[in-house]
């Protein structure tokens, strides 16, 4: 069974040096890019096959500052491309998978 986290916890598991334990991929791939892990984190998400694996690899390109490959992987979620702070992106995610 997977671990869930508050929002809260998942911010303060950031002092950490790994992800916590037996949370989902798509929590492990968000920690991961927080911590500045962005091939770590990609190489999640690229085997996340639902919307929110694929708005987290929109978020990761953004990072990277590919924002056609951002575009084409909102499509691919069915959600209006986000346009607010990375930071602001991070934490909308990062509160839906925590809620």
């Amino acid at each position: 069974m997977l671990r869930r986290m508050t929002y809260d916890e998942l911010v303060a598991s950031l002092s950490e040096k790994t992800p916590p334990k037996g949370v989902s991929d798509p929590v492990r791939a968000i920690w991961l890019a927080k911590k500045g892990d962005w091939d770590g984190a990609h190489r999640l998400v690229d085997s996340i096959r639902t919307s929110m694996g694929s708005r987290i690899h929109a978020h990761l390109h953004r990072v990277e500052g590919d924002l056609s490959n951002a575009r084409y992987w909102y499509r691919q979620a069915g959600v209006e491309p986000e346009t607010g702070t990375l930071e602001a992106e991070w934490e909308k995610l990062a509160r839906e998978l925590s809620s």
